[in-house]
């Protein structure tokens, strides 16, 4: 698990130096848990709209691990904005390689092999790949805001 949070500590450090992030993005990192979203995504306490995955014990027995899109509790008007949103990005998220459509509050998900070489710059290259929601996101919370 030691290598995992150096791992997520480097990758939480590259997205600071991004020069996407300092359009009102945050970070919230757990050593093997790590969240990104905007300031405005109501998710203060972890709970609101985020793109997350996570290593944990059974991640590592499994030799696999989630990279997700989530809108839960804290996200107003949870229902219609996940109806909103998806009318916006769910053709964009198909086509994506490896993403499923979620249930609930899970917006998307793909499933990565866990292999340690290049960890850090797929995840980079995941959180990037799901940051072009972020024009939907905006654009659901606004009609849910109406």
């Amino acid at each position: 698990m030691k290598v995992l949070k150096k791992v997520f500590r480097n990758l939480e450090r590259e997205m600071y130096k991004s020069s996407w992030f300092d359009d009102g993005w945050e970070i919230y990192n757990r050593g093997v848990y790590l969240q990104l979203y905007k300031d405005n995504w109501y998710n203060q306490n972890q709970g609101g709209i985020h793109f997350e995955t996570f290593i944990e014990a059974r991640e590592v027995k499994q030799k696999a691990f989630p990279i997700c899109m989530h809108a839960e509790e804290d996200c107003p008007s949870q229902q219609a904005f996940i109806k909103e949103f998806m009318a916006l990005e769910r053709d964009r998220i198909k086509n994506w390689k490896g993403y499923q459509i979620g249930e609930g509050y899970s917006i998307c998900k793909r499933i990565l092999p866990l292999n340690f070489k290049n960890l850090e710059q797929r995840l980079l290259e995941e959180f990037n790949r799901l940051r072009q929601l972020e024009k939907g996101v905006e654009q659901a919370l606004c009609l849910v805001q109406a």
